[in-house]
């Protein structure tokens, strides 16, 4: 078995899409020659956003995991300006900015960079470059975000070389959709953007989730780091469908459901118009639009807006399993991707969840995006701009009349290619390339 060492800040008990990435790949290298040894940060000294403890039945016996402390000026932060007014990814929590969520974006956006996590970095430096001898190791793998955890790889490539380092990208570091809500300054902008150009001119591989993002990395740093960069997109774990076995779907009326977290910049104000003009001109259609994994206060308001709120359901957030009922239970499922710089890049994890699942989905956000091509390559439903509710409403009356009756199940063609064993079987090549010795 060859040794590999894979970095990561969220790891179990934390939740969310990116656990479930480098989870995955933990779980099924193994299959194609790889042991990896697992380097994240203590959750004692960690500012997770989300938890979910049932994560760590999937992760393998047999693995070394090595946490460390950490620093977290969140932690600070929010002891100051209280919880609600810091920051979080994406900014799932906010709607209208204060001065106190101005000044704590400001700080985030100017005096935390790359992010507010940097505090980890020196600690898991030093872990690291423990391991990589303990362990023989010479590849590494360091997913990212939070993009600080990039910087431990400048410092293992300082030491050793020869290391191969391979950077894993799940999100855009300089231009992710809400930069401008940190109200960066030219300074910072340069900071960040010289760390970035660092660190992959710097890796021997780097893994982004879509060919958007890959584009994007070309365009700015040239031909030498396009031909480093490979596509491996998130997934979908057959044994988690299996585990939840057969769920029946939702009785009387036809359900969409939405699981995650949605932030106003979702812009989701479409769907309730669709909604309403679906059920005005199709007698006897009964919708439910139901929201799972947060408190949507945002949401709510647009829902009460539009007169709809009577056909929403809201649940908060729910373990992994259950997560994935919810999908199976719903006759049609919800993709919102946020408007901002860079939407079309934006793959999010639950659009190949939703896709293992096989139910229609509905997706709101750009018709030529990275997201938008990928439920065409399935036949998995379709992508709607903003200005298209009345073509929504035709499409969503259209799948009511048929999911009420038939099997929901779709795009079963090429749903394989996004099955997190052969996912992983993509990393395997890259973190040890055809010929590499063992370590």
């Amino acid at each position: 078995m060859k040794r590999v060492l894979i970095i990561t800040y969220y790891w179990p008990p934390s939740g969310g899409a990116g656990v479930q990435r480098v989870l995955k790949f933990v779980k099924y290298l193994p299959e194609f020659g790889v042991r990896p040894v697992v380097l994240t940060v203590d959750p004692s000294h960690a500012s997770y956003s989300t938890l979910d403890d049932s994560l760590e039945a999937d992760v393998p016996r047999d693995v070394r995991v090595v946490r460390t402390p950490s620093r977290e000026p969140l932690r600070m932060l929010m002891a100051i300006a209280g919880r609600k007014a810091v920051p979080s990814g994406g900014f799932a929590d906010s709607g209208k900015v204060g001065s106190m969520q101005r000044i704590m974006r400001w700080v985030r956006g100017n005096m935390l960079i790359p992010d507010a996590r940097r505090g980890w970095v020196r600690y898991a430096l030093q872990a690291a470059e423990r391991i990589i001898e303990e362990e023989e190791i010479e590849s590494v793998l360091i997913s990212s975000p939070p993009h600080s955890a990039q910087l431990i790889g400048l410092g293992l490539k300082e030491r050793w070389p020869a290391m191969r380092l391979v950077v894993d990208l799940r999100d855009p570091w300089t231009d992710i959709f809400f930069v401008n809500e940190l109200f960066q300054g030219e300074r910072a902008k340069r900071r960040n953007a010289a760390w970035e150009a660092q660190v992959v001119r710097k890796a021997d591989a780097i893994t982004v989730v879509g060919p958007s993002m890959k584009q994007s990395l070309a365009e700015r740093y040239g031909a030498a780091v396009e031909a480093k960069t490979a596509v491996i997109t998130n997934g979908f774990d057959r044994e988690d469908l299996e585990r939840i076995g057969t769920v029946p779907l939702a009785a009387e009326r036809f359900r969409i459901t939405y699981v995650g977290t949605m932030a106003h910049s979702y812009a989701p104000e479409v769907l309730f118009e669709a909604a309403r003009c679906a059920m005005a001109t199709n007698t006897g259609l009964k919708l439910e639009l139901r929201f799972v994994g947060g408190e949507f206060p945002q949401v709510r308001k647009l829902a009460e807006a539009a007169g709809m709120d009577v056909c929403c359901t809201w649940q908060g957030q729910v373990p992994h399993d259950e997560a994935l009922r919810e999908m199976a239970a719903a006759h049609m499922l919800l993709l919102v991707i946020p408007q901002g710089i860079g939407e079309e890049r934006i793959l999010t994890g639950k659009l190949f969840e939703y896709i293992g699942i096989g139910r229609p989905i509905l997706g709101i956000g750009p018709a030529h995006g990275d997201a938008a091509a990928v439920i065409v390559s399935c036949g998995a439903g379709r992508m709607f701009g903003r200005g298209e509710a009345a073509a929504m409403a035709t499409w969503i009356a259209e799948q009511a009349n048929l999911g009420m009756t038939l099997d929901t199940s779709i795009g079963r063609d090429g749903r394989m290619q996004y099955e997190r064993r052969t996912l992983a079987g993509r990393m395997a090549a890259i973190l040890v390339p055809e010929g590499a010795g063992n370590a």
